[in-house]
């Protein structure tokens, strides 16, 4: 059987217009397909603000995606929301920390990538800066806009002990960026796993083996077609992690 991938749903409710009046669920269709391609089960699954429901959700899958998106809402993290801080939607935030929560519990994988590797690192108590801006020693473009997602940008530096460098057979790779906020202070659970030129934490990995649970700042689901590394990160998930 394939294995049954959950990838918690985004919503578009601020314009709604262009939808004939309906509020969207919905997730990039670059998840589904690179699952698709490498043998896994896409199941996308609302918000809800029921969170008892979660671990029914969980049940049914065998591993757990977290998507990209808005910013994580800095409350969650101890702060006050600063002036650049860029669109925030709390119900979204609390139910996939109930997911990620329940797929720990049920030892079911986690595959995070941008605001979900940011929420990761958040659910396990570390922070963010709110802007790249914020950031003292930033150098590197992170969003790479105009420039296509299929064109990677900048590098990243893998640690030698990194998962990362024997699933992608090197220490140093270019990927695509689209983000504006990064992780401040890296949660206690979890470890840095590659950097950019910068000193921006660019994945992450648990240092504690019996948790598998993978994330990176990038978007693989952006140029699988294009680029083997990142559809090499989807089969490790879908198949390894």
């Amino acid at each position: 059987m394939k294995p049954i991938i959950g990838i918690p749903a985004n919503q578009i409710i601020s314009h709604a217009d262009i939808f004939q009046g309906n509020h969207v669920s919905y997730t990039p269709k670059g998840f589904v397909q690179a699952l698709q391609k490498v043998g896994g089960l896409p199941l996308v699954m609302p918000i809800n603000q029921n969170t008892e429901d979660v671990s029914e959700y969980v049940s049914h899958i065998d591993k757990l995606l977290l998507t990209g998106g808005q910013d994580v809402t800095p409350a969650l993290y101890g702060e006050e929301p600063h002036p650049k801080l860029g669109q925030t939607d709390i119900l979204r935030d609390n139910w996939e920390l109930a997911l990620i929560e329940e797929a720990l519990k049920q030892h079911k994988p986690i595959f995070a990538v941008c605001r979900g590797m940011q929420l990761l690192n958040v659910y396990f108590g570390g922070t963010l800066h709110q802007d790249l801006s914020l950031y003292d020693d930033w150098t590197v473009k992170h969003v790479q806009t105009p420039t296509s997602p299929s064109y990677a940008t900048h590098s990243v530096q893998l640690t030698g002990d990194s998962p990362l460098s024997k699933i992608l057979n090197t220490r140093e790779l270019s990927v695509n960026s689209y983000h504006h906020q990064i992780i401040k202070r890296t949660a206690p659970a979890l470890q840095v796993a590659a950097k950019s030129r910068d000193n921006v934490a660019e994945a992450v990995t648990a240092k504690d083996e019996a948790l598998r649970i993978l994330g990176v700042q990038w978007h693989p689901e952006l140029d699988f077609d294009v680029n083997e590394q990142s559809l090499a990160l989807f089969d490790y998930f879908v198949h390894t992690l």
